[in-house]
């Protein structure tokens, strides 16, 4: 038997799948890059952009064939797309050949599925959870060894759809982290460990014991062990001066921020309750330049935000040219059913985001140009 998963979205989809491989390989399955030849077809979803649940309803649907060819073959949906219940409906009645439509809590029960469809019976699942915390890994990310340490977020900004589908932050206990990257550290094959959570900053505000992000920070490092720590995301608001005190003076803490600024206007930024000010932005940029040395600063960016002006635009260009960042990400704004963004009035017209996401990269472009010939 083989399995075939296809995985769309952030780092952290990437590091459930490697859940997932495990989960199969567990029950007997090897794995295959043809999905032609797989038994078992598994989408891992992002509901961040429209764009990748477009592209999750086109691969489903090129299966229909293969299913009729095939009518032992497994095909399962999973991860933050069919969360959302109206989108876990909507696949059971668009591609009634899909076995399971299951959300991402319900991940860790995986092989229970598996076998109730072997049994006849079809899946549709999306509820919430506690974190799985005993569930191994296949990891598939060369060098690197993506490190859970908390999912959900409590920031709600207004375009986003994460705390709808992947729920309210939720911490690991730090003693179950460190024995897992005891066990990394112990098999010698990973040069970088890379933290995950949608904001990691806020890392133990929910376990009341004590534990924070930089306390996390420091105790990693004090493993023995040779390896470089590195993490993402952070958002602006949470990252506090001790967490950039402990970057710059653990050695092996790499040098690299990614701190999201989504836009350089305060009315925008306002709109997208993003609870930070270009000013307070920029003190904290001011901070880490100050304390770290030689760091790399990266960012995000969306434009096309509704009732965002050219004027306002403008404001987010002039940002990335004072900071002048190691790199970005740009992102015409897409509306996400469920988001308070989607109901605003003001939405902007898709020629005009698309010419400020392109002048925004040309930008981007020109300073990377710029510091690579040292100027």
């Amino acid at each position: 038997m083989k399995y075939n998963i296809v995985t769309y979205g952030c780092q952290m989809n990437v590091h459930e799948s490697e859940k997932l491989a495990y989960i199969c390989e567990k029950m007997g399955y090897e794995h295959t890059e043809k999905r032609e030849d797989a038994d078992l077809i598994i989408f891992n979803t992002c509901a961040v952009r429209e764009g990748a649940e477009d592209r999750v309803f086109g691969n489903v649907g090129a299966l229909k064939k293969l299913k009729k060819q095939r009518p032992n073959l497994i095909v399962a949906v999973c991860g933050c797309m069919t969360q959302k219940e109206s989108t876990a409906n909507y696949i059971m009645k668009t591609f009634p050949f899909v076995d399971i439509v299951i959300g991402t809590f319900n991940l860790p029960n995986f092989e229970y599925y598996v076998n109730a469809v072997k049994r006849g019976r079809q899946l549709e699942l999306y509820s919430e959870g506690d974190l799985d915390e005993v569930i191994p890994y296949k990891r598939t990310s060369g060098d690197n060894a993506w490190v859970n340490i908390m999912q959900g977020c409590n920031n709600f900004c207004t375009y986003c759809i994460v705390p709808y589908v992947k729920g309210r932050e939720k911490s690991r206990r730090e003693e179950n982290i460190l024995n897992e990257i005891k066990g990394i550290i112990a098999e010698g094959k990973y040069k970088k460990i890379t933290l995950l959570g949608q904001n990691v900053n806020s890392y133990g505000n929910d376990l009341k014991t004590g534990e924070n992000f930089a306390k996390l920070l420091r105790d990693i490092c004090k493993l023995d062990g040779d390896f470089k720590l590195t993490f993402m995301t952070s958002h602006p608001k949470d990252l506090t001066d001790e967490v950039i005190d402990v970057i710059a003076s653990e050695d092996k803490i790499l040098k690299e921020i990614h701190l999201p600024a989504q836009s350089g206007n305060n009315r925008i930024l306002a709109l997208m309750n993003r609870k930070y000010t270009r000013e307070k932005y920029l003190d904290i940029i001011r901070k880490i330049k100050e304390k770290i040395k030689n760091v790399r600063i990266t960012s995000d960016f969306i434009v096309g935000f509704p009732t965002e002006t050219e004027e306002e635009f403008q404001d987010t260009m002039s940002l990335v040219r004072e900071v002048e960042f190691d790199g970005i990400f740009a992102f015409m704004y897409s509306p996400r059913e469920g988001t308070v963004a989607k109901e605003m009035q003001g939405q902007i017209d898709e020629s005009v985001k698309n010419r400020r996401v392109n002048e925004l990269l040309k930008l981007e472009k020109e300073i990377q140009e710029r510091k690579n010939n040292g100027n």
